[in-house]
C-alpha cells in the first residue's frame, strides 16, 4: 500500500517541481497538494531514491530542484 502511494506523491511532486522550478518544502506541499508532511517526505524519498532532486536546507525548511 505505501508502495503504490508513494509512487503517486512522488508524482504530484515532480509534476509541481516540473511546472514551477525550485520549491520550498511549505511551497511544494501547497502546489503539489500533498496533505501531511509526512506524506510530503514519502514522496521525496522515492523520487531521492531515484536521484531525481537535489535537496538543501534554506531557512528553517528546504529547498527542492529537479536534477
Amino acid at each position: 500500500m505505501f508502495n503504490e502511494k508513494a509512487g503517486v506523491l512522488a508524482g504530484q511532486i515532480w509534476e509541481a517541481l516540473n511546472e514551477n522550478g525550485c520549491l520550498t518544502g511549505k511551497e511544494l506541499k501547497k502546489v503539489a497538494k500533498v496533505k501531511s508532511e509526512k506524506e510530503l517526505y514519502l514522496g521525496l524519498g522515492w523520487l531521492l531514491r531515484e536521484d531525481k532532486l537535489n535537496i538543501e536546507e534554506a531557512e528553517k525548511d528546504i529547498q527542492v530542484c529537479l536534477k
